[in-house]
Parts: structure tokens; sequence; C-alpha cells
């Protein structure tokens, strides 16, 4: 069964007992393909549909976007369009031999995720919107019997991260987080060189994430919304803030109600990269503490802009994850250091630094962040950057909050996913206040 989806197996169970049909030409097609619903159309979202569109087992049919057509924080006419009109046209511009030789009919597109989500001839939907959406698209999808791809962090809210890998995990779902260092070979090699134990006794771990905005990032004029723009539909479970630019289109992750600043925004890619290095992908810290939080000067944003936050191991490591460490992920042992972001590798011992001494290809184990996922999707295994391991890298980010609303240290039992002994601090940690009509995702 390893090269069926869930829905092409049930379609074919269900072939030997209902009368024998012959499917259109598309149609034919697509069954050759796992086909591919984009639920979001922004500038990540349009990384991913190049991504797919190099796979030849994937076919793009369908794309969800509440804005037709932007240019994200530009101006307008400024540089690349994005939406869900532009979006269809980059699909079907590079389907264009399929859609003349009557093999593809094209793209469809709508602005509500569910038409995505729910449709039974849809194998994989991918999760591109912002933070505040990806809960409720891919918890959808995934009762309906779909395998996600969703963009990091793989929740906004703690609760909903919780409901999310539990859900992938009833589901027997092929899931993959978008924090794509996993797939790349300087980040594998390091978390391999850990785990092997050449740094020796392993004491502290800096991870270094950018700070917040300080100042607005756009106009901060309170106007209407666009005639483009479904700006409730957009709002979706989240306070509908009154609109304005410096709070949309790329800097909406500055206040809370979309998502947790440029801290959650991050830290599911460097802390990411720590947990993994030391198999933390089903466990976490046994103590942390925000301490030297800077928030943010204007009241447009609600996020820190500068900010730490104080981990504690059950193995005896500290760490700090903070906008004043360099940025990237760096290990100390009593054997030496080691430090990694993207383009940049260094070590105390120049060795050390040398993934190629260790017989690994540019690309690592996979070529791509998505072909790991579609490998995975055929073959049912998990994949490289799995629902739970997403959850448990950026909890720490999710205790910092709680622990500087409540101005203390927080003892976490990474088992149980409780804070010991503070019934105020669960209650904060826990809490998913959807506005109606949207209900909460069972955990």
């Amino acid at each position: 069964m390893s090269q069926f989806t869930r829905r092409h197996f049930l379609a074919s169970s269900a072939a030997l007992t209902a009368p024998l049909l012959f499917p259109s030409a598309s149609r034919a097609a697509a069954l050759d393909r796992l086909t591919v619903g984009i639920v979001g159309a922004g500038s990540r979202a349009f990384n991913l549909i190049d991504d797919f569109l190099k796979e030849k087992d994937a076919q793009l049919v369908a794309v969800c976007d509440v804005d037709e057509f932007h240019y994200r924080d530009r101006e307008w006419g400024k540089g690349p369009a994005y939406g869900r009109k532009p979006a269809k046209e980059r699909i079907e511009k590079a389907y264009a031999a399929q859609i003349k030789a009557g093999t593809f009919k094209g793209v469809t597109v709508t602005d509500d995720f569910r038409e995505i989500t729910q449709r039974d001839d849809i194998d994989i939907v991918i999760v591109a919107t912002p933070d505040h959406w990806h809960a409720l698209c891919a918890y959808d999808a995934l009762i309906h019997g779909k395998d996600v791809y969703c963009e990091k962090p793989v929740t906004h809210l703690f609760a909903e991260g919780q409901a999310i890998y539990r859900e992938v995990a009833k589901q027997k779902a092929v899931f993959q987080t978008g924090s794509q260092q996993r797939s790349y070979t300087d980040f594998q090699h390091c978390a391999d060189l850990i785990r092997s134990g050449v740094l020796g006794k392993l004491e502290r771990i800096e991870v270094g994430l950018p700070p917040s905005y300080n100042e607005p990032q756009g106009d901060a004029t309170v106007q209407m919304a666009p005639e483009h723009l479904d700006y409730n539909m957009w709002c979706g479970p989240s306070e509908k803030l009154p609109y304005m630019r410096a709070r949309h289109h790329r800097w909406w992750r500055g206040h809370t109600a979309f998502g947790g600043g440029v801290l959650m925004d991050w830290i599911g890619h460097h802390n990411d990269i720590a947990h993994w290095s030391m198999d933390l992908d089903h466990s976490g810290p046994i103590m942390v503490e925000a301490v030297d939080w800077e928030m943010s000067a204007t009241p447009i944003y609600d996020t820190p802009h500068q900010y730490t936050i104080k981990c504690d191991y059950e193995n005896g490591v500290t760490s700090t994850i903070s906008s004043r460490n360099t940025q990237g992920t760096k290990w100390i042992g009593e054997n030496g250091w080691l430090y990694v972001r993207r383009g940049k590798l260094e070590a105390s011992n120049p060795e050390w630094a040398d993934w190629k001494s260790s017989g690994r290809t540019k690309n690592g184990r996979y070529p791509t962040h998505a072909r790991n996922f579609l490998d995975c999707v055929a073959s049912r295994k998990e994949c490289i950057a799995p629902a739970e391991a997403a959850h448990r890298s950026i909890t720490p980010g999710h205790l910092g909050y709680v622990s500087h609303a409540l101005g203390r240290p927080l003892n976490w039992n990474a088992k149980s996913e409780t804070v010991v002994d503070d019934g105020e601090a669960n209650k904060l940690l826990n809490t998913v206040n959807y506005r109606e009509p949207w209900k909460e995702i069972p955990a």
C-alpha cells in the first residue's frame, strides 16, 4: 500500500463493488499524481508552489486566499504580485502543455479554505497562511483524510499545537512542518555531530533570533480594507483589529492576535535545531524563564522587541533563546564549540565544520523539504519535521510569554506538558479564545 495515499486506497477498495467506470483523461492524469491544494497565497506560499511544481508526482490543482491580488508590503505595482489570481497564473503557466493537451482543466481558486480541505479529490493540503490560521486549516484537512504540509510555527497557540500533533497520530496522517533547516546539510551535520559527542559533555546552547518590530513597519493609518481583500475572513478566529498596512501583509506577526512576534517566527528554526540535536522531538526543558524583555515601543505591536528566554534541561544543558545572541545555533561543550546558521558553519576545531569529509552531498539527505514530504506520503513514514517535533521546538516560546506575563520562572513537566504546581500559568498557557463563529479544535 506504500504507493497509495489513503484516498487512493479507499477509492480502489470501493471499485471492487462499484460499476466499472472510465474516468476522463484529465481525471486519469490527476490520479497518476498526488493532487495538491494550497491555502494561503503570499510570499512563502509562492516559494512552496515553485517547490511542488518541480515534483513530477505532484499536481497543484487548487488555491485558496482571501486576497485576490496584492504586492505584500510594497507599493501597489512594485515587485512580484501575490494572491489567488497570480498564484493561479503561475501554476497554469507551468502546466500549459497539459492544459493545451486537455489533460488538465486548470486550477480552481477559492476564498474559503474548506473548499480545499474538504474536497474528495485532493490528497495533500499545504497551509501557508499567517500563523493564526494554521491550526484550523490543518485540522480540517486532517479530519478529512488529507496529508498536510504546514508552515512554521506549526500553530499560533500552545493548545492548538497539542491538538494538531495528536490528530496527526489519530489519523495516521503524514505531516511536514516548514522548518526546512532540517533538510539542509549544514544543520543535519551539526545535529549529528552533537549526538556523536564530539564536544564532550554539552554545557550550554545559545539560540540567536532576530529582534522584533520596535516601530511601525509600514503605514499605521487606520483605513478601510481594500476591496480585493476579505479582511473579516483574514482575521478569522482572532480579534478583528482595525485594518492598517503596518499590521497586515508581512507585518501581521507583530501583534499577538495573529502571531507571536519575530520570537515565534524564528524559534521554529534555530531552537528546532537545538532540540533536534538533543533528541527532544518528544520532550523539552524542565525550567523556562523570560528575562530582560523589552516590549515594542509602538502600541501597534504587543510583542517583545528584545527578549531572552532561559531554559534548563534534564541532561544538565542550559540554553538562552535571545535576540541578543548571534543569530543561529551555537553549542558549547567541554571540548569546544560549534555554530551554524544559514550559509555559515564554524567550529573551534575546523575539521568539525567540514561536512564534505562525512560523505554528505550538498542537499543533505533529501533534495528538498518538499521531496521528503512527498516520499513520506508514498511510504507512510514520518517526515523529517513532524508535527510534534515542531510543537515541542516552539514550546519554550509559549512558556516564555507566560513567564513574562507572570514575572516568574516556570517549572515544566515535558511528559504531561504542564507547568508544575502553577494553575495560573497553565490557564494562561492553554487559553484559546476564538472569535465567533469559529470553534476551538478539540485537543
